[in-house]
């Protein structure tokens, strides 16, 4: 098992402790020569590459009007184009032992408009589609899926989760493990099930 951080390096080994000791890597996801160094040293220890989880993310609120092209880059760089390629690194590395799941977190906010977040949102539904074009480039070996989380441990004292909590269906906020549950499921599924995104979110999607 792998782990990447960048700079959290404490809590990265706290978390590797606790899946068995697994290796950490360490790279800076918004330079492409990183990702491929780690790629690189991944293989160099590992030897071999089935599952790969997409899990970085930056969000950041901006009214619409006052998003600048820093604020867009911030956000994208690692939403969007760190997605991108560690799909096209870590599929490189499943081809050369013939299969491998891709699972990128995506976003309720990549499915449904939210107005104070037009940069994050447009990233997420990015990686959506990027999900969708990839589950057909890398076919049949390569097993590509997306899950998009709702309101997932978030902070009761922001008014908007709470509106979004009270619209919620199942009446509730989610859990993390929830949404492990459905990354495993993706990890483990055949590559009969690829190119779908699979909203955690209490059917707040639905409404």
């Amino acid at each position: 098992m792998a782990i990447h951080y960048q700079n959290s390096e404490k809590e990265a080994l706290a978390t590797a402790a606790e899946c068995g000791h697994a290796e950490l890597f360490r790279a800076d996801l918004e330079q492409v020569s990183e990702i491929q160094r780690m790629f690189r040293e991944v293989e160099k220890k590992l030897g071999a590459l089935y599952g790969l989880v997409n899990n970085a993310a930056r969000f950041r609120r901006r009214n619409a009007l006052e998003i600048t092209e820093a604020d867009w880059d911030f956000i994208h760089r690692v939403n969007l184009k760190a997605t991108f390629f560690c799909c096209q690194q870590g599929a490189l590395l499943m081809k050369k032992s013939g299969e491998g799941r891709i699972v990128n977190i995506a976003s309720l906010g990549g499915i449904r408009p939210w107005a104070e977040y037009a940069h994050y949102c447009s990233s997420k539904a990015g990686a959506i589609m990027l999900t969708r074009s990839l589950a057909k480039a890398f076919a049949p070996e390569i097993a590509v899926n997306a899950v998009a989380p709702g309101v997932i441990l978030s902070s009761g004292e922001e008014p908007r989760v709470q509106d979004m909590i009270a619209a919620t269906p199942a009446g509730r906020q989610g859990t993390v493990e929830e949404v492990a549950d459905a990354v495993v499921y993706f990890l483990g599924a055949t590559n009969f099930v690829t190119g779908q995104v699979l909203a955690v979110d209490g059917g707040l999607a639905q409404r």
